[in-house]
C-alpha cells in the first residue's frame, strides 16, 4: 500500500482502466451546514423531495451529500453538467424486473462506466469502475444491533461473528455486513436476495465464485466494502472528498495526498 500525492483534478476525472475501481468517500457537513436545505442545484426534483422527506437534519444532510456526490462525480467522469445526468435501472437478474443496479445514461458507443453509491450515519462513499461494481459503508453497530441483526447472516458467517472476541464483534458484524451488502449490489439484487444466502466470511475459499470481495479503510467508526465480478482489480483508489467542493464551480476536488492505491500483487 503507498500514497500518492494526487493534484485536484481542474475539469474532467480520467475514467477508471480495466482492472481499477475508483472509491470516493465524503462526509456530510453537521446539521446547518450548507448541503442541509434542500437546494442543492445539481439534484433532480424527485431527489430534492426525497431529502425535504427527512424529518431529521442529519438524514437530510447525509441524503442530500450522497446523490450531489453522486452526480458530480459522474458529470466529472462523463464531462456533463451534473444536473443533466440521467439515472435508470438495470433489469433485475433475479426476476428481470426494473429494479436491477441502478445505472447513468450515455451516449451511444460509450466505454461502460459502473458506479454504486452508499452512505450511513457520518460517511458516504461512491464507487466507480469499468464493470459492474458495489459498494457499500456502515456505522459500526452497537451490540445490540450486532446480536439482533446476526441471525440474519449466513450460517458460516454466524459462526465466526459467534468465535470473535468481545470486543471486535462489532468491527467483524461491520465487515461481515459491508461485504455482502457490497456483493449483493454488484450483483443487481440488493436484499430482495436473502443475505443468509451467500456466505462472505473470511474463508475466501467459501465466497462466491468468480467475484472479489474487498474490505476498504474507513476509519474506527465505520466499516466498508466493494465488490465486483470476475478477478480481483489490480488498484483500488480511495480519495477523499471535501463535501464543501459540491458546491462550488468545476468538478469537485479531493484534498491533496489522500489518494491510496491498494495493490493486488
Amino acid at each position: 500500500m503507498d500514497t500518492a500525492h494526487a493534484p485536484a483534478p481542474a475539469h474532467a476525472l480520467t475514467r477508471p482502466a480495466s482492472g481499477h475501481v475508483d472509491v470516493w468517500f465524503v462526509r456530510p457537513p453537521p446539521p446547518g451546514g450548507p448541503v442541509q436545505a434542500p437546494s442543492a442545484p445539481a439534484l433532480s426534483p424527485a431527489e430534492l423531495r426525497r431529502a425535504a422527506s427527512f424529518v431529521r437534519p442529519a438524514d437530510r444532510a447525509a441524503y442530500a451529500t450522497a446523490h450531489t456526490a453522486l452526480r458530480w462525480l459522474l458529470g466529472g467522469y462523463l464531462d456533463r453538467p451534473p444536473a443533466a445526468l440521467t439515472f435508470v435501472r438495470e433489469l433485475c437478474p433475479g426476476c428481470a424486473g426494473p429494479h436491477g443496479r441502478p445505472a447513468v445514461v450515455q451516449a451511444e458507443g460509450a466505454p461502460p462506466l459502473h458506479f454504486s453509491l452508499a452512505h450511513s450515519r457520518g460517511l458516504v462513499a461512491v464507487a466507480i469502475a469499468a464493470r459492474p461494481v458495489g459498494v457499500d459503508v456502515e456505522r459500526l453497530p452497537s451490540p445490540e444491533t450486532v446480536g439482533a441483526c446476526a441471525r440474519a447472516l449466513h450460517p458460516g458467517e454466524q459462526a465466526e461473528l459467534a468465535a470473535a472476541a468481545p470486543d471486535e464483534r462489532r468491527a467483524h458484524f461491520g465487515r461481515l455486513w459491508t461485504r455482502k451488502e457490497a456483493y449483493l449490489k454488484a450483483l443487481g439484487t440488493g436484499l430482495s436476495r436473502h443475505p443468509r444466502t451467500d456466505y462472505l466470511g473470511s474463508d475466501l475459499r467459501r465466497r462466491p465464485a468468480r467475484w472479489a470481495v474487498l474490505d476498504l479503510p474507513a476509519g474506527p467508526e465505520h466499516a466498508a466494502a466493494i465488490a465486483v465480478p470476475g478477478d480481483r482489480p489490480d488498484h483500488v483508489t480511495l480519495r477523499r472528498l471535501p463535501a464543501r467542493s459540491l458546491y462550488g464551480d468545476g468538478t469537485p476536488a479531493p484534498d491533496p495526498g489522500s489518494t491510496i492505491t491498494r495493490s493486488s500483487r
